[in-house]
């Protein structure tokens, strides 16, 4: 959908309704919870309750069993003379060893009861317990999400608005992304593709040449196909490092920009490239370090396709609290009020150095090279 056919009245509307649903939905949350409080405290008062029967009952299990101890041995006492007791003793014995052991068993009974209660009393007063630390979280989750909708969501009509003035610049960087792809492929395809091409063919040459020449002249052309190799292999390396390079991450700016000067230099051997670093080797947050060699790469590069420059001078000073970064040519310059047509390198740069939240002067004259200041403030 067009951002221009969004209507942020009804955005308004539908996100009222988001937030009143959410609200109602933690007020339920939070009954919820205050009920589970509530049984979760008379559950606690019945357990106490219970644990005290079960203590009380454990005591007269106890009481009871030697009690009925007492009185199986008076039974058998009274069964193994009952010559000498009456029958209404030996009646009184048996009776009361069978009471005892009647009342015993019933003890045991209750015992058991009181502690399943118990036990099922800990299960709930668990379950309890885990349901009234999820409504607590489900509140505190509900309440950042509603200070969410009513303080940035709030502002989606800028945001919008916001979002219209960046769709364009989006777009470009598509058809950016689109001609780096392009620009990539067109450096593997003549440049490594191209050698390795030449490469099978030359090993093909030699194969025939130390068959039907010397041995001298087969090492002769190997030693073609190996400057070739190296050449390819060269050329590899730099559309890598033009990539990304891993020193980056590893080292920091300072280190990665002179091995990528020195680089540059190496595969320009008509062009000389002076690194000054004057300022402090430290390291930068990564955004910072990783802008700020796309930027320089971006320079050098511009200097030596479009400026054909024999010279290049790039300055770093890191202060504590700014970069500042100088990149200058004695290449042929151009007018800066005169942009090529679908070009956006210099938009680029500018575009990094605004999420930066710096500043970039760019002074050029036809013939009289090109002169970059970068300053950066650093908030670190």
């Amino acid at each position: 959908m067009s951002l221009k056919k969004i209507d942020t009245k009804m955005l308004d509307s539908i996100l009222k309704k988001m937030v009143d649903t959410v609200d109602e939905s933690k007020d339920e949350i939070f009954q919820i919870g205050e009920q589970c409080r509530t049984d979760y405290e008379e559950l606690m008062r019945e357990l106490l309750e219970v644990k005290e029967m079960v203590l009380r009952v454990i005591d007269e299990g106890d009481e009871l069993q030697q009690k009925s101890k007492f009185a199986r041995l008076r039974l058998s006492e009274v069964s193994k003379h009952f010559q000498t007791y009456s029958e209404d003793q030996v009646r009184e014995a048996y009776e009361k060893a069978h009471d005892l052991q009647m009342k015993l068993s019933m003890n045991r009974q209750q015992e058991k009861q009181l502690r399943n209660r118990r036990d099922e009393l800990e299960r709930r007063l668990q379950a309890l317990g885990d349901t009234i630390e999820k409504a607590e979280n489900l509140c505190s989750q509900i309440s950042v999400v509603l200070n969410y909708l009513n303080s940035d969501l709030r502002q989606v009509g800028e945001a919008l608005e916001d979002a219209k003035q960046r769709q364009d610049f989006g777009l470009r960087i598509i058809e950016a992304q689109e001609d780096e792809r392009k620009r990539l492929s067109r450096e593997i395809h003549d440049g490594p593709a191209q050698m390795m091409a030449n490469v099978m063919i030359r090993s093909d040459l030699i194969e025939r040449v130390f068959r039907e020449k010397s041995t001298e002249h087969a090492i002769t052309e190997i030693r073609d196909l190996k400057r070739m190799v190296r050449s390819a292999l060269y050329e590899v390396r730099r559309i890598i490092y033009d990539l990304r390079p891993m020193a980056l991450d590893d080292l920091g700016l300072i280190p990665t920009l002179k091995k990528y000067l020195s680089t540059i230099e190496e595969y320009n051997q008509e062009t000389s490239i002076q690194f000054v670093n004057m300022g402090l080797d430290i390291r930068l947050p990564s955004k910072f370090e990783v802008a700020l060699f796309r930027l320089v790469q971006e320079s050098v590069q511009n200097a030596l396709k479009h400026a054909e420059a024999t010279h290049i001078q790039v300055k770093v000073e890191v202060k504590k609290d700014q970069i500042i970064v100088v990149i200058k040519d004695n290449g042929k310059g151009f007018d800066k009020d005169k942009q090529k047509t679908g070009s956006f390198g210099i938009m680029g740069m500018k575009e990094r150095v605004d999420l930066l939240e710096g500043d970039i002067t760019i002074d050029s004259k036809v013939g009289a090279g090109t002169v970059i200041l970068i300053q950066v403030p650093l908030n670190t």
